[in-house]
């Protein structure tokens, strides 16, 4: 191990992993709200946009992010459309994640009972006041452990950002393993270049977690 080496390329490093966190927390951010959007379309059966809806996600879930990033960055070009590679990783990301996002949700939305919603009415709250207060509290917390991990998911698959040439912790990895030769020191830096940002998220998550168990959100209560 050549530890003069991994000092000299920590700065690197550090560079790579600030680009790859910026980067997959915009498209975690834009996919939870893409996401929300389109569980509610399919749990309140919004006409046409429910089937529009449903064929995104299976499409989104069902294809590699890697499949979707040349087509945005080598394929829309081709139709006159072009995105910088930062925003092709964004709305790559951001695609894939909404499909992830989508479900998520959605299996929280429907774990509130009618009832929830019934009586959010009959105390006057208009349908967007319900879902807002009543119905959105309790799906968020049984979504909660579905969407944390989504977020841990969405944060890893930025390695698939190297294939845009962003100087990403993938591509600073693989630059300086083919240009030095220090295969054990350069995969062993990313590694725990990849342990540092996403244990304290992983933490972080679990936080939340048990606060949002001990201040009884998601418990429904008789109507």
């Amino acid at each position: 191990m050549d530890w003069t080496f991994i000092a000299a390329h920590v700065p690197d490093f550090i560079r790579g992993a600030w680009v790859t966190l910026r980067f997959g927390l915009y498209g975690v951010a834009c996919s939870a709200v893409l996401g929300l959007l389109c569980s509610l379309v399919r749990v309140f059966r919004v006409p046409v946009l429910r089937a529009l809806v449903r064929f995104y996600v299976e499409l989104s879930r069902n294809t590699p992010l890697l499949v979707q990033l040349f087509f945005l960055y080598a394929g829309l070009p081709r139709v006159g459309i072009r995105l910088s590679a930062e925003a092709c990783a964004v709305t790559g990301l951001t695609f894939l994640g909404g499909g992830y996002m989508a479900e998520a949700f959605r299996s929280g939305l429907e774990s509130v009972s009618r009832a929830q919603r019934e009586a959010g009415e009959c105390i006057g709250l208009t349908p967007m006041q319900t879902v807002r207060f009543v119905v959105l509290p309790q799906a968020l917390a049984t979504a909660a452990p579905a969407l944390f991990a989504n977020m841990i998911f969405l944060i890893k698959e930025t390695s698939m950002f190297s294939v845009l040439a962003m100087m990403d912790l993938m591509n600073v990895a693989d630059t300086l393993r083919t240009g030095g030769g220090r295969t054990i020191e350069v995969l062993s830096m990313l590694v725990i270049a990849y342990a540092v940002i996403l244990l304290p998220v992983s933490a972080a998550a679990m936080l939340a977690e048990r606060r949002m168990r001990f201040a009884g959100f998601g418990r429904q209560h008789p109507v």
